[in-house]
């Protein structure tokens, strides 16, 4: 049975996830800021290696826009702690994520082909930028690795989306 997707402008119920080096990662509910919220597939995904890559190296100008960014994974400490300590990203780094936070988010969820992928089910790709009240802007969900939004063009219609006080679209 499909899970239900999240509807734009539904405002996310806060969800947190423990963090790499200690604490938390909450998104939804009200912040100071937008919240760009990526979900990646895990440790043993190099295509999401290379879209954290980029993003790491866009961060500066994703928080000039006044975004929190917030990245998370169903992964396990030691795996969150394996990718930081090789790719030293400068955004937090959350894992743990249940079947229960993918279902709520409406992501796709894969059972490993093996053990030599991963050793429990995972989220596929999910891109969602969450407004300051809480209300998700845009929701953008893949059934695979190769499907993500462009980082630079994602950021680009933010900015726009920001300055002239867009909705969310796709509500109809």
């Amino acid at each position: 049975m499909p899970t239900p997707k999240p509807v734009a402008g539904q405002i996310l119920a806060p969800m947190s996830f423990p963090k790499h080096g200690g604490g938390e990662i909450t998104v939804g509910g009200p912040k100071e800021n937008w919240t760009l919220f990526i979900v990646y597939r895990g440790k043993h995904c190099p295509r999401c290696k290379k879209y954290l890559n980029i993003l790491n190296g866009m961060r500066d100008q994703w928080a000039g826009a006044g975004f929190d960014i917030a990245v998370v994974s169903a992964d396990t400490a030691e795996k969150a702690a394996a990718d930081m300590g090789e790719f030293r990203w400068g955004f937090d780094l959350g894992y743990g994520m249940t079947e229960a936070q993918m279902e709520t988010l409406g992501l796709y969820v894969t059972e490993p082909l093996s053990g030599a992928e991963t050793d429990r089910r995972f989220a596929e790709p999910g891109t969602f930028v969450i407004r300051p009240d809480g209300s998700m802007l845009l929701i953008a969900i893949s059934n695979g690795p190769s499907a993500r939004p462009e980082l630079s063009e994602l950021l680009d219609g933010m900015i726009f989306t920001k300055e002239n006080d867009r909705p969310p679209r796709g509500t109809v």
